[in-house]
């Protein structure tokens, strides 16, 4: 063999070293490479718990970025490094990212302790594409001692540590029997899914008359309108007691008489809090706690006409309330549901708060006085907060026509349009919002800490790094930023900012407690059912149908509907795992 032969095919083997792990024998100090181990099953479960099992071919080390319920503690960590000598095996219950179709392993030499990771706006899918495993830059973890002597844990760091392997795996999540793609069956799996989110807001919505029920005269819980002595409010109430009490949580309410200084003697003697607990092992005076309001915009000024009649226009007031807020609702009893079965560290709180509409009464009475007054030692972590979702993307591309709609051009309902001092949207786009708070500022991000993990959670998790931009007022100005920005981000249809002016119950945290906020919702002044008796789930079906326009995927108006649940709940549940384990505090209060 000739000098230039031989340079060649060493400067092969060189190539080839990392991936195969040296054509020059397995020393010590060979690379690791994804021959070194066997990782089963190969397809992994989308949105459920499951057993990964990690058997080492090879000293390494295993980085997994994923949610671990950890088998000695009982609780949900994010992620874990473990360490495998030759021959070892470990198995691992591991939460499968429920809306993206890769998972990636990172391998490393044994013991190590920094690994890379993916930039918060990012997929680990879009990281493995660019090489992000391979580059200096990414940004690093380090692994840290578990908890009692348990698997480790890790937290951010300034060093990656260099290169490491990827492993790449299959996600695949299942349809549930019995639903079509056309009725949401693309999200009816796992620990919580949109399906059943959306069976919750169909129940509680149904409007078949029931001429037993004396409450409202329907089958579904309709009416909610909170101070009005109202019997169908608290045959709602009772239900959702009930339902929450089957979920196995123990639930405390608050009646409270609200006395309006506007307006003495307008009282509210008949509205009350309904919140299911599950307490924390560790700490059970640290509360996170999850909430939507269950009152309902009550009729006035001719709130009960349709604003579809030709020359009617807009009126207030609703007797389903099905975007405001049954969704909402929806969304908490799903979550508290899928919850209730978990161990966490810190107190579990899922409420449906009285009197949002007029004037965040419910929640302003339960942070104010239940918590500081009743339960001074209680510290209330975070709050998420549902109000007004479903009418959002994946919907868009124009409001419906025919079928009775009504109000604007001949047969249609009018379509949303540019408020440059509101929040973004236009007729073909329908940003759903994630607002995060409080923030003082328009133009300075206050809460990154809360931002960046609603950043993190959206870009894999929930599948949504395409759709999702932040927005910021930096170069704007203060009235019209959300606009601005929105735009000078190519209108991008998710939306995460720091809400400077709060409009519904995670004001009340915020400014009673100074508890940091995340919050999720859709359209507010563009939907020409809110507030209104229109306000129903066959409505916001026909919002969201995207068949036949030229905006976003062909899917039935109920597709995207549970698309759009699931994508809410599911951010919502990863957000509670992990606030359980780190909490974000308020930016403000440890300046």
């Amino acid at each position: 063999m000739g000098r230039d032969a031989r340079r060649a095919l060493g400067l092969v083997c060189i190539m080839m070293l990392a991936p195969l792990s040296g054509c020059f024998g397995e020393g010590e100090d060979a690379a690791i490479g994804d021959g070194d181990i066997n990782i089963t099953p190969e397809t992994l479960i989308g949105g459920v718990f499951q057993g990964m099992t990690l058997s080492a071919d090879k000293d390494l080390s295993a980085y997994i970025p994923y949610l671990i319920l950890n088998e000695d503690t009982g609780f949900v960590q994010n992620s874990t490094v473990v360490d495998l000598k030759e021959g070892e095996s470990l198995l691992l219950t591991v939460l499968a990212p429920p809306r993206t179709d890769t998972a990636i392993v990172l391998l490393g030499d044994y013991g190590r302790e920094n690994w890379p990771i993916r930039n918060i706006d990012e997929s680990w899918k879009t990281w493995w594409e660019r090489g992000g495993y391979d580059d200096v830059a990414s940004k690093g973890i380090i692994r840290a001692e578990g908890e009692n002597g348990s698997i480790d844990t890790v937290t951010s760091a300034s060093s990656n540590g260099g290169s490491a392997t990827p492993i790449l795996l299959e996600i695949q999540r299942p349809e549930a029997p019995g639903f079509s793609e056309s009725e949401g069956g693309r999200h009816s799996t796992g620990v919580v899914n949109g399906r059943t989110t959306f069976n919750y807001l169909s129940s509680l919505s149904d409007q078949t008359a029931d001429p037993t029920d004396l409450a409202d005269g329907a089958l579904g819980y309709l009416d909610r309108w909170a101070g009005q002595g109202n019997a169908a409010y608290e045959d709602a109430a009772l239900h959702l007691i009930q339902t929450l009490e089957n979920f196995g949580l123990e639930v405390i309410t608050q009646r409270f008489v609200y006395d309006s200084e506007m307006n003495p003697g307008d009282v509210n003697p008949e509205a009350y809090n309904i919140c299911g607990y599950r307490f924390g092992e560790v700490d059970p005076d640290k509360w996170m706690v999850f909430g939507a309001h269950f009152d309902i915009a009550p009729p006035i000024n001719g709130g009960m006409i349709s604003p579809h009649l030709p020359g009617v226009g807009r009126t207030y007031g609703t007797r389903v309330g099905a975007y405001d807020n049954t969704a909402g609702t929806s969304m908490v009893l799903t979550v508290a549901e899928a919850m209730a079965d978990f161990s966490t560290r810190n107190t579990m709180v899922f409420c449906l708060w009285s009197g949002e509409e007029g004037g965040k009464r419910g929640s302003d009475y339960w942070t104010d006085e239940w918590v500081k007054e009743d339960n001074p030692n209680v510290e209330v972590t975070n709050y998420v907060n549902l109000d007004m979702a479903g009418v959002n993307w994946p919907g868009g591309g124009g409001a419906p026509c025919g079928n009775n709609h009504g109000g604007g051009e001949p047969n249609c309902d009018p379509d949303p349009t540019v408020d440059d001092d509101g929040y973004p949207k236009d007729e073909e786009v329908w940003p759903m919002r994630v607002y995060i708070g409080p923030s003082l500022d328009h133009d300075v991000m206050n809460q990154p800490g809360m931002v960046g993990l609603a950043m993190w959670i959206g870009s894999d998790a929930i599948g949504v790094e395409e759709q999702m931009a932040p927005l910021l007022g930096e170069g704007h100005d203060i009235e019209t930023w959300k606009v601005d920005d929105w735009y000078a981000k190519d209108r991008p249809e998710i939306i995460v900012y720091e809400d400077t002016t709060a409009r519904s119950d995670h004001a009340t945290f915020q400014d009673n407690l100074g508890t940091v906020t995340m919050g999720f919702g859709g359209l507010v002044d563009g939907y020409w059912c809110y507030h209104q008796t229109c306000d129903t789930v066959d409505e916001m079906i026909d919002w969201m149908d995207t068949t036949g326009k030229e905006y976003g995927e062909e899917q039935s108006g109920t597709s995207n509907l549970v698309d759009a649940l699931d994508t809410i709940t599911w951010w919502a549940t990863y957000s509670f795992f992990h606030l359980d384990q780190d909490p974000i505090r308020n930016a403000y209060l440890d300046a």
